[in-house]
C-alpha cells in the first residue's frame, strides 16, 4: 500500500486512508495497461480487488481510484449491475468525490472541468475531452503533442511503436492511416502523441 499513497496528490492521503481502513478490499497498483486505467473485480479465491495503473499524474490517479472505489461501494449495497456505470454508480461516485473537490486537493485549473464532469460522470475519463485535456497539463510527457495541434499529414508514433498519418476530423475524432497497412484508425482530438522526426 505504500506505493499507492505515494502516487496520490498532496492533501488526499488522509481521506483515502479513512476510506480504505474500514473495508476489506485489496487495493493494488499495477503497471500501465493499454485498455484501462483501473478496475474492480472478484478474485478466484473470493477476495475483492481494486487495481489502478501506476501513473505520473496524481490527480488522474486519485480520480481513477475513487471511480473504482465507487464500484466497490455499489457492490456492497446492491451487488453487480448489468449497467456498471448506471445511476447507482454515478450517485456513489459523486458522493465519494465531494470531500476531495470541496477540500484543497485539486488545483484551480481542474476544479471547473472536474465539477462539470461530476454532474453526469462518464464511464472513463477519456470520454470527457474537457477534463481529459485539463488533466494532461499534469502529465510528465512534455515531448508529446495533442493531435488537434498537428497539421494534416503529420506522422506520429503511438506507444505500440506503430506509425500513423494524421487525416481529417470526423465529428470528434481524427481518421489516421496506419503506415504500412493503410488501415484507418480513429483518435480522440485530445490524444497525446509523439511526432516522428523529419526524414
Amino acid at each position: 500500500m505504500t506505493s499507492f499513497y505515494k502516487l496520490l496528490p498532496e492533501g488526499s492521503e488522509s481521506l483515502c486512508r479513512a476510506m480504505i481502513s474500514n473495508d476489506s478490499v485489496i487495493v493494488r497498483v499495477t503497471g500501465p495497461r493499454k485498455t484501462k486505467h483501473g478496475d474492480f473485480r472478484r478474485l478466484p479465491k473470493g477476495d475483492f480487488q481494486i487495481s489502478i495503473n501506476r501513473m505520473d499524474n496524481p490527480y488522474r490517479f486519485l480520480i481513477t481510484f475513487v471511480h473504482e472505489w465507487a464500484h466497490w461501494k455499489v457492490f456492497l449495497k446492491v451487488g453487480h449491475f448489468r449497467n456498471p456505470h448506471g445511476s447507482h454508480w454515478k450517485n456513489t461516485f459523486k458522493e465519494l468525490m465531494l470531500p476531495f473537490i470541496g477540500g484543497e486537493v485539486f488545483p484551480e485549473s481542474l476544479l471547473k472541468p472536474l465539477a462539470a464532469h461530476m454532474i453526469n460522470p462518464k464511464a472513463t475519463l477519456d470520454a470527457d475531452p474537457t477534463l481529459a485535456l485539463a488533466l494532461t497539463q499534469f502529465d510528465d510527457d512534455n515531448n508529446k503533442s495533442f493531435i488537434f495541434e498537428l497539421e494534416k499529414g503529420t506522422r506520429f508514433v503511438m506507444p505500440n511503436k506503430k506509425v500513423y498519418i494524421l487525416g481529417a476530423l470526423r465529428r470528434k475524432r481524427y481518421a489516421c492511416e496506419e503506415e504500412g497497412t493503410g488501415r484507418t484508425f480513429l483518435f480522440a482530438s485530445h490524444c497525446k502523441v509523439e511526432v516522428c522526426p523529419d526524414e
